[in-house]
């Protein structure tokens, strides 16, 4: 039986020019991602080695590289290059990314939109 456990980052925030509108791409707006990521962490805990595991510092770097980068009309395209990101990492097993666009252009009173994906190695 594998083992997984969960390392979480919450919060990441970063400027994207995303979405369909032309307004959303010459203006850009703020995206917030969280990622889950299912990995055995044993290996890392029992020789104390950062090589074991994921560098998180390394990977909210990368996130927020995608986030910032190449426009695309969609969240869910946004929120599957984030989960590859992730996948890319050897360690990772799984990986939950959830792609908030808190400044949505919707017209009615709203606290957020966000999109979910599950992405694993299997």
């Amino acid at each position: 039986m594998i083992r997984v456990d969960h390392l979480a980052l919450r919060g990441l925030r970063a400027r994207g020019h995303h979405g369909v509108l032309e307004r959303e791409r010459e203006e850009g707006q703020t995206f917030v991602v969280d990622v889950e990521l299912g990995l055995d962490t044993r290996p890392a805990a029992g020789g104390d080695d950062l090589a074991q595991t994921v560098h998180y510092g390394v990977l909210a770097e990368e996130i927020v590289g995608i986030v910032e980068g190449e426009p695309v009309d969609l969240i869910e395209t946004l929120a599957q290059r984030i989960a590859d990101a992730c996948l890319a990492h050897t360690r990772v097993q799984v990986a939950e990314v959830i792609v908030h666009k808190p400044d949505a252009p919707i017209t009615v009173p709203f606290d957020d939109v966000t999109i979910t994906i599950k992405r694993s190695r299997a």
